[in-house]
């Protein structure tokens, strides 16, 4: 069968792929919830959900560089990438392995295309639309929930040194805009910014990501200068796109009560 990925390129598939390999750890999670954890045979470093997964997998790298001799003796009917987490020439080598297949995710309408293309390609298309059906309910309902709830000028920060924060046109920023957060970086993808910068934007509310920076207690006082609310938030559930929506729904409740 053809099928066309996220970024609209033409992929072959003989049949239903049976041997997988992710590098992405947020389609990784999907890939658990649509029934399809027997046929993983590779996964990155970084696929910490369900915990166990790296133990009984081959962990072929990260998400930036792979083993492809590793991922070569595997033997993937297909291997599964996304254009912000991996590199054009990683997916240009891994396709003289097997077919590509790359995501692109920066409005909910596309993790939701995505978890429809997975059902398609992997015949679990029930499984997907359900998955699916459910996080549309759920972000109903919570839009409801806070619709009277005031705007915010939020910062959201994933880098201490640099500074850095996520800005427009990122999956982080849509999800933003579903809490009624507004960006107040709307420059660029992720920009990097000083205490000047965020003095002059003048946010409500500081964001202090668990992930790709760790973010904890103790980094509150770096920010007190600034005497800015802030709150730490748990970055998965602000970045992840596949299944994990569910459970960010259901965070983001508690987050704005």
């Amino acid at each position: 069968m053809e099928v066309k990925d996220q970024l609209q390129r033409k992929i072959n598939l003989p049949d239903v792929p049976k041997r997988i390999i992710s590098l992405v750890p947020s389609q990784t999670e999907l890939l658990i919830d649509l029934g399809l954890e027997e046929n993983l045979v590779g996964v990155t470093k970084f696929c910490v959900h369900p915990k166990y997964l790296r133990k009984i997998k081959t962990i072929v790298g990260g998400t930036k560089q792979v083993k492809i001799e590793k991922i070569k003796v595997l033997e993937p009917d297909i291997i599964l990438c996304n254009k912000e987490e991996n590199t054009k020439e990683m997916v240009e080598e891994l396709e003289e392995i097997a077919p590509v297949h790359v995501s692109d995710i920066v409005k909910l309408e596309d993790a939701f295309e995505l978890m429809l293309q997975y059902g398609d390609i992997f015949d679990k298309e029930a499984l997907a639309e359900t998955i699916v059906s459910s996080v549309e309910k759920k972000i109903a309902l919570f839009q409801e929930q806070i619709k009277d709830k005031p705007k915010k000028k939020v910062a959201y920060f994933i880098w201490k040194k640099p500074l850095m924060v996520a800005g427009k046109d990122t999956f982080i920023d849509e999800l933003l805009k579903l809490n009624k957060f507004e960006n107040v970086f709307k420059e660029s993808r992720y920009p990097e910014t000083s205490f000047e910068e965020l003095k002059a934007k003048n946010p409500d509310l500081l964001l202090l990501s668990s992930e790709p920076y760790p973010f904890k207690e103790k980094h509150k006082e770096y920010f007190s200068e600034l005497n800015i609310e802030i709150q730490l938030v748990d970055g998965e559930y602000f970045s992840w796109y596949g299944s994990r929506l569910a459970g960010a729904i259901d965070y983001f409740k508690k987050l704005r009560s």
